[in-house]
């Protein structure tokens, strides 16, 4: 479960790597596997003079607060067939306001669970689905 101050780690080659949640965007004081919350960015990729006009991905900074999808959580989620997924660390994936992913790739693992909550696109883009 994530909740307020929560580190996780992110997965897309957006340009961040750690972000913390500032707000849950749901009624509830936790959010889980596919939840939206708020981030600020805590440690970024340095952005150099070479790829400023090359990406347009590497535009997010240290301090810059967006929106995240919950793509993994240490704490289990209940499957519906009784069974409990768990996963080594908190991830997520950076959204634009448009509830698209920031960046053109997922480096990781994402849970199965995004599928039933309507996040094809991110589950395309994803390397595997567990």
């Amino acid at each position: 479960m994530i909740q307020l101050k929560s580190r996780l780690n992110v997965i897309d080659n957006s340009g961040a790597l750690i972000v913390e949640c500032i707000k849950v965007l749901k009624n509830a004081k936790w959010a889980s596997i596919g939840d939206e919350i708020v981030v600020s960015v805590k440690k970024a990729r340095p952005i150099s003079e070479k790829t400023v006009g090359t990406m347009s991905t590497a535009k997010i900074r240290k301090g810059d607060v967006k929106r995240a999808l919950i793509v993994r959580t240490k704490k289990g989620a209940r499957r519906p067939d009784g069974r409990m997924i768990n996963f080594d660390d908190n991830a997520c994936v950076l959204l634009n306001d448009q509830k698209q992913p920031l960046g053109s790739r997922i480096l990781g693992l994402v849970a199965g669970e995004l599928r039933f909550k309507n996040w094809a696109k991110v589950v395309s883009l994803a390397p595997k689905v567990i």
